[in-house]
């Protein structure tokens, strides 16, 4: 069982291994390797956000940071990957890692990572937040695609608007050609829009389903990044107490078969347990196994399955984010969506 490291701590990143926590950290060989018609890395310059106070219908700051692009083929699958840190909140306020990907012919391809970072004098370890977006895209058609990282938020006080500090972070595609599946397809998934809730029970979400690789893959890299929502639901018959938390446990599962349906290989070696309080409102919760390696052992199969088991242990109720509809730019009426719970492989 690993540790409840924060996802905030830093580690290194492999394109085709993947710490339980991780972040990519790429060599300059990797960089020299890339075309030269290609942007594939952005570092963001530290700044400072600022964002709005609360109202309702919630009203969000929209700050682009930094912008990368890729011609790709019809069959290609990049890897998507953005850091960021804030800190020195000046009132407690939402923080999202967004990043916005668009493609010839229309297509788009978005997601979302966000958490609550508390005031700078909290004293909590809250108020100095990192957080990883990361996902594959493959827009199916042969052209540009462009990626763009924006830092959502707003005040969490409803009569002051906020700052926060952009310590550092970057935006890239951590591999340009992706392994897909027998289909030809990338083997990811997102969780459907709303908050799933647990219900002081268990879900299976993100999950994968069944999935089949090529013949040649060696092993499989797995991520399952969670968006847990602290008290939900949050009505009159089940009040939330906002002094105390929630306790769950996610574990990851990984399921290699036979041909004959029967189970060849199991993995749920990658799991954590996160105390959250109530004022986080939302917590990200990282998890990854780097190296699920393929058993050829007799009657067994490329024929995976993987999801993320999360059971309610204790405390407040509370849910998993699936996609959510965001405004494109603050104060706009054009929204577009975004997944947040999402699970994908990288296969080796």
């Amino acid at each position: 069982m690993i540790s409840s490291a924060s996802a905030d701590e830093e580690v290194d990143l492999n394109v085709r291994s993947l710490a339980a926590t991780a972040v990519l950290a790429l060599t300059a060989s990797m960089l020299a390797a890339t075309p030269a018609q290609a942007e594939t890395f952005a570092t963001f310059t530290p700044q400072t956000i600022s964002v709005p106070k609360q109202v309702r219908p919630v009203v969000h700051s929209v700050t682009p940071v930094g912008t990368i692009w890729l011609d790709m083929t019809a069959t290609q699958t990049a890897y998507v990957v953005s850091k960021m840190r804030v800190n020195d909140a000046t009132i407690r306020s939402l923080f999202d890692n967004e990043v916005v990907c668009q493609g010839p012919g229309g297509w788009s391809k978005n997601m979302v990572i966000g958490q609550n970072v508390y005031d700078l004098n909290s004293g909590s370890p809250y108020q100095d937040v990192t957080l990883y977006t990361r996902f594959l895209v493959h827009p199916g058609v042969a052209g540009r695609v462009t990626c763009t990282a924006n830092v959502r938020g707003n005040s969490l006080s409803t009569t002051s608007a906020a700052t926060y500090r952009l310590v550092s972070g970057y935006l890239t595609f951590a591999d340009t050609s992706v392994v897909n599946a027998a289909d030809g397809q990338p083997v990811q998934s997102s969780v459907s829009a709303g908050v799933h809730a647990l219900n002081g029970g268990t879900l299976w979400l993100p999950n994968l389903g069944y999935f089949d690789l090529p013949s040649t893959v060696q092993g499989l890299n797995v991520v399952g990044d969670v968006n847990l929502k602290v008290c939900h639901p949050d009505g009159p018959d089940d009040p939330c107490d906002k002094y105390g938390s929630t306790q769950v446990k996610f574990t990851l599962f990984i399921n290699q078969w036979k041909s004959d349906g029967t189970l060849c290989k199991t993995d749920s070696s990658i799991q954590v347990t996160h105390n959250v309080p109530y004022w986080v409102h939302h917590k990200y919760v990282p998890l990854n196994k780097a190296d699920f390696t393929v058993s050829t052992a007799p009657g067994c199969i490329p024929r995976f399955n993987a999801y993320v088991k999360v059971e309610w242990l204790s405390g407040q109720t509370a849910g998993i984010h699936g996609t959510a509809s965001l405004t494109d730019s603050q104060g706009s009426t054009t929204t577009h969506d975004s997944d947040m719970s999402h699970a994908y492989v990288l296969p080796y």
